[in-house]
């Protein structure tokens, strides 16, 4: 089985049912480990030798937040900015994270109809989310698209709240157990736009 790194960020977790959802879902599944990280610093100050330790420990490195202002939470990318070590994630010396999966979970306040091409937020996820697609590269990652949540703010029914944590448990143990289509998922824009036609068995 694969060790799979959930690297949480959200500030206002109180407020969301989504992610705590979609977290519940996920914690206490073996060999996933969710880090919180604004429990772990609240402070932001930031252990970058045990933040790499639990990197190098792991094969698929996930991060799941909130999608702010297009990207990720302050926290979050303090934690890019400081842990992606020069060499240690990239350059001639930096393979720590070379072969690693990583993925986005993000949840995203307006339809998904308002991230296409022309849409209200004028492109779609797959386009904004290219900055963390090149750091994966970058570090030698093999990256897949986002596992993305859509239409945060209107509120979602309490159906649809649970279907999304079935589907995120469900990409993990695939993940974990070797049952997951990564090229097929390459393809896609989001992961669970179809997960049927990327998770085997």
């Amino acid at each position: 089985m694969k060790r799979i790194l959930v690297l949480f960020a959200h500030p206002a977790l109180k407020k969301s049912k989504i992610n705590k959802a979609l977290r519940l879902a996920i914690e206490g599944m073996e060999q996933v480990t969710v880090h919180d990280l604004y429990a772990a610093y609240p402070e932001y100050l930031i252990d970058v030798e045990a933040e790499q330790a639990l990197c190098e420990a792991h094969d698929i490195i996930v991060m799941q937040h909130p999608f702010y202002w297009y990207s990720t939470p302050a926290l979050l990318k303090e934690w890019q900015d400081i842990v992606l070590e020069h060499g240690w994630a990239y350059g001639s010396t930096g393979k720590a994270l070379h072969g690693k999966i990583f993925f986005q979970v993000l949840t995203a306040g307006g339809g998904e109809e308002t991230y296409q091409t022309g849409g209200y937020n004028l492109f779609p996820v797959g386009e904004l989310t290219s900055p963390l697609r090149s750091t994966a590269n970058l570090c030698g990652m093999e990256w897949l698209p986002p596992f993305a949540v859509f239409g945060v703010h209107r509120g979602l029914p309490p159906d649809e709240v649970v279907h999304h944590a079935e589907n995120y448990r469900r990409v993990l143990l695939a993940l974990r157990d070797g049952h997951f289509d990564v090229e097929a998922a390459k393809g896609l824009e989001h992961m669970n736009v179809n997960l049927d036609a990327i998770i085997e068995g």
